[in-house]
């Protein structure tokens, strides 16, 4: 399969090469820029220089549309949505990094993005690629999901869906590195800001915040709301989640793991670690895997879940690939057999 790439020189554009270069059913026919204009890759990207020798091009989409078999869009929010309307006209496959296909109630976007959304038409369209729920989308419109989003509904999923725990008590803690704010910069993503710092942005405003809500509640309509938080650490990748809520009947540390490794042990990308063992940062950085750990407390029946993925692969090319071959109806690990890099 033929693919182009359009914001091939943002963080999650340069994922993408990096992973579909090693893909064994995939070429890069076209790689694109909205804003860039070096006339080859490696002028701005010198790492990929003998991996990657392609014109850096302008978006033309029909012409993509002539050389591509699909298209993935890693622009920003607000971007992505205007690029993305002559494919999706020409019914031309989509797979979208950004936020503009995620949400589908009207209104919703323009109050977390502050921004007009995408048609109405769609929105509804789109499929939200949540890549361990599903195994063939249900359009050529895939919304890939946002890196917050996804730690936060693989920490949830058992717990929601088996309907075990009190639907108001959920809290999540995550923090991120500084790969997951863009390339754009910013006083808070400032060396001298973040060094040896950590802080909260976004409190009760992120817009995950109703992506995150919108398919928990698909898969529980009670829940009516969570309290969430985000974090800056100084680290170039990495999302790291803590998430508590209060257990409807009493469990044990060993039933509650139990309820995980079920779960879990037929999606290849999510590994349960050992009980009471807890994943960090440095075990996932670079692959596609979401490492969870549990815990109980038999006391408080307080649960809590915690959560690592590589915001830029897990969190957005990575997962994308993983739609890409439900897309094409490839095994999902094809091309994402990625060795974590440690230390």
């Amino acid at each position: 399969m033929k693919v182009a790439i359009i914001g091939v020189t943002g963080y999650s554009g340069i994922e993408l090469v990096r992973i579909l270069l090693r893909h064994p059913n995939v070429e890069i026919s076209s790689i694109h820029s909205h804003a860039q204009k070096e006339k080859g890759i490696t002028d701005r990207l010198p790492h990929l220089s003998r991996l990657l020798d392609l014109p850096l091009e302008p978006v033309d989409p029909k012409r993509i549309m002539e050389q591509a078999d699909l298209v993935f869009l890693a622009t920003p929010s607000g971007i992505s949505k205007e690029i993305a309307q002559v494919f999706i006209k020409a019914d031309f496959p989509v797979i979208d990094l950004s936020g503009d296909f995620r949400l589908k109630a009207k209104g919703q976007y323009e109050k977390w993005y502050k921004n007009s959304s995408a048609p109405f038409e769609y929105l509804q369209k789109a499929h939200y690629g949540l890549a361990d729920f599903y195994t063939k989308p249900s359009s050529k419109l895939i919304a890939n999901p946002g890196c917050y989003a996804t730690g936060t509904l693989l920490s949830l999923a058992p717990l929601v869906q088996q309907d075990m725990i009190e639907m108001d008590s959920i809290i999540v803690d995550a923090k991120s590195g500084l790969s997951g704010a863009g390339k754009k910069l910013s006083s808070s993503t400032h060396f001298v800001s973040n060094n040896e710092n950590m802080m909260l942005y976004k409190m009760n405003s992120h817009q995950h915040i109703p992506e995150i809500m919108q398919q928990l509640q698909t898969w529980n309509k009670t829940i009516s709301a969570i309290q969430f938080s985000t974090s800056l650490i100084p680290v170039t990748r990495g999302i790291f989640i803590t998430t508590y809520a209060k257990s409807k009947e009493r469990l044990t540390q060993s039933r509650l793991w139990e309820i995980y490794q079920a779960f879990y042990q037929e999606k290849p990308f999510v590994r349960v670690q050992a009980q009471a063992v807890y994943p960090e940062l440095r075990q996932i950085i670079g692959s596609n895997f979401c490492d969870i750990g549990v815990a109980y407390n038999e006391i408080t029946k307080i649960i809590t879940v915690v959560t690592v993925l590589d915001n830029l692969v897990k969190g957005a090319a990575g997962q994308a690939v993983q739609n890409l071959n439900h897309f094409a109806g490839w095994p999902e690990e094809t091309g994402l057999d990625l060795v974590p890099i440690y230390p």
